[in-house]
């Protein structure tokens, strides 16, 4: 059988057509963590201040009631969210799934439950196949504090990758955690409680717990709290952290943080999978900080890339 220069030609790149069609392309995950500064509806809002103005106990700080977000803020908050274009953000400081979706319009919500306003979970895009995992109580301390949440992303999977967010305790960024301080105190608790879940889930599972750590990122193999965490060695941490050689800026000028409190840490599991020079701490611009009421802490972003699993479309 005698075949033409042409039908060879033909004949290939139908080969190469098939090949490539059995091995999907590897897709890049992009993980975001954002805590909003305080996110309720605008009917918790108005109760808080009327609660002021009375002089009685309400639902938010006076402080934090007198600077409540309208329209035009929360639609802003929206734009960012889009700018950042994250499959998953972590979020903090959220009160419920009504006011996340205004902000993560399109994404699935997965929150934490709790008492209070503040509360942790995820935004996640629909088509990105993922489940709802159970909400991490040990963190909240017999609920005097926020919990975590979980979430899997290519359940059942050799992609699968299991998320926590993490809101820690405030008042102690850098002092010793056996200061006589309340805040260090149950820090120190909490603590204890991540170097529990981390120490749960050896190589090779893969994990990602990321969110508002309220600790500072200076002197990681020093410092009581990231040592707990990593086991005693910062050197042989059973995770990365994903932005430790990345200078910190803050997110506009003016902002009230001097050092990174939000923290993503990646099993070393994942560490092949993190494409280099992906973190990113995404700010405002200067105008948008002085005409919107925006939040004290803007996303922080990496990318992953992972295999063919995560193209199939979620159930």
């Amino acid at each position: 059988m005698i075949r033409t220069p042409g039908a060879v030609l033909l004949l290939w790149l139908a080969a190469a057509t098939m090949c490539h069609a059995s091995v999907p392309a590897p897709r890049l995950l992009h993980i975001a963590t954002w805590n909003l500064e305080w996110l309720v509806t605008p009917v918790t809002a108005h109760a808080a201040r009327l609660a002021c103005r009375n002089g009685r106990r309400g639902p938010l700080p006076c402080d934090v009631a007198s600077r409540a977000r309208d329209t035009a803020d929360i639609a802003r908050l929206a734009a960012y969210a889009r700018l950042t274009d994250a499959d998953v953000f972590a979020f903090q400081e959220v009160e419920n799934e009504q006011i996340a979706h205004r902000v993560f319009a399109g994404y699935r919500i997965c929150m934490a439950p709790g008492h209070g306003v503040q509360h942790v979970g995820f935004a996640v895009r629909r088509d990105l196949p993922h489940r709802c995992g159970p909400a991490l109580e040990s963190l909240a301390l017999g609920g005097v504090q926020r919990a975590g949440m979980t979430l899997w992303i290519a359940p059942g999977t050799p992609e699968a990758i299991e998320l926590l967010a993490v809101h820690l305790k405030s008042g102690c960024p850098d002092a010793d955690l056996q200061s006589r301080s309340g805040a260090c105190a149950l820090l120190q608790k909490q603590s204890g409680a991540l170097a529990e879940w981390m120490a749960a889930r050896p190589p090779p599972r893969r994990y990602v717990v990321l969110g508002d750590f309220n600790r500072g990122d200076s002197h990681f193999a020093e410092d009581e709290f990231w040592l707990r965490l990593a086991g005693g060695d910062w050197n042989a941490a059973p995770f990365i952290h994903a932005g430790q050689e990345v200078a910190y800026r803050n997110c506009h000028r003016g902002a009230p943080y001097a050092r990174a409190i939000d923290h993503i840490l990646l099993a070393r599991s994942l560490r092949q999978a993190l494409v280099n020079g992906s973190y990113r701490h995404l700010g405002y611009s200067s105008l948008d900080a002085v005409r919107y009421k925006l939040s004290d802490h803007c996303p922080v972003r990496i990318s992953l890339i992972l295999g063919r699993q995560l193209n199939a479309v979620a159930d």
